[in-house]
């Protein structure tokens, strides 16, 4: 329960804070409304699903997650909230004092996707991938998000990717797997996670 309101608050602060650097009173404001609107099931989803273990390693990661990676945590709450929108369900065993909060379903049938601490549609097969982008996030904090955006441009403007890719496997026969199948398993932090575990789609 504590971890779930602190979490929550944070979001709000951290939303108050934003918003008066832009935009005065107002801005204070609207930022402190946002940050509610997305720490508030964030900070409920953490406290029902107990995500945080009590020992040290929870506390410790409780504490990056909300200080040096507060960028992608904060992306993944609004993740989360867009997902409980839509009829999401919260995966409170996988949730569990894992340090990550987990959703049942995906985005796609076909993929997991992760976002700071909130990985939804993932199963045993892929669950470690996943696990890779949230330490990611944890170890590169603000710069993480960036760079992963940055990665994406110049592998779709720039694709060098084309130099080593398994052209036999996977050919890049149709403007859909230039993404799919050649831009997103080649930026750098899905070429990590993939080596760790799961297959690169063909």
């Amino acid at each position: 329960m504590v971890y779930g309101i602190v979490s929550a608050a944070v979001h709000v602060l951290c939303g108050a804070a934003l918003g008066v650097s832009a935009g005065g009173p107002v801005g204070l404001l609207v930022g402190a409304v946002v940050g509610l609107l997305v720490g508030v099931p964030f900070g409920w989803s953490v406290a029902a699903a107990r995500v945080y273990g009590p020992d040290a390693r929870g506390v410790a990661l409780f504490v990056v997650d909300h200080t040096w990676s507060l960028p992608n945590t904060a992306a993944g709450a609004l993740y989360l909230a867009l997902h409980l929108v839509v009829g999401h369900s919260l995966d409170r065993r996988t949730s569990q004092h894992s340090c990550r909060v987990s959703l049942v379903e995906g985005v796609s049938p076909r993929y997991a996707t992760t976002i700071g601490t909130v990985c939804a549609g993932a199963g045993p097969g892929i669950q470690r991938h996943e696990d890779v982008h949230i330490l990611q996030a944890r170890l590169l904090g603000p710069l993480y998000l960036p760079l992963v955006a940055l990665n994406y441009v110049l592998f779709t403007i720039a694709p060098v990717w084309l130099l080593w890719h398994d052209h036999a496997n996977a050919p890049i026969n149709r403007f859909t797997r230039y993404f799919e199948i050649g831009v997103y398993p080649h930026v750098w932090n899905e070429a990590i996670a993939y080596r760790i575990q799961g297959t690169p789609p063909r």
